[in-house]
């Protein structure tokens, strides 16, 4: 099971830690929303309770992290 503990962006890039193992993605390639979305809504985003996932509800996009991991 997945356990999130951080997520952070950097320029075009998302870095997911996830069971203490750093994941760098690509916006272009995760989500067109994320990629034109300002700081403050990147940055205010929810971990689901299980984990498998994580909400932005400014821009109201869901990313799960079992397809996130698969590409």
């Amino acid at each position: 099971m997945p356990n999130i503990q951080s997520v952070s962006f950097k320029q075009n890039s998302m870095i997911i830690y996830i069971n203490g193992i750093e994941h760098c993605f690509e916006l272009d390639k995760v989500s067109s929303k994320l990629l034109n979305a300002t700081s403050i809504e990147r940055n205010e985003y929810q971990i689901s309770p299980a984990n498998y996932g994580i909400h932005w509800p400014l821009i109201d996009e869901d990313l799960s992290i079992k397809k996130l991991l698969e590409k």
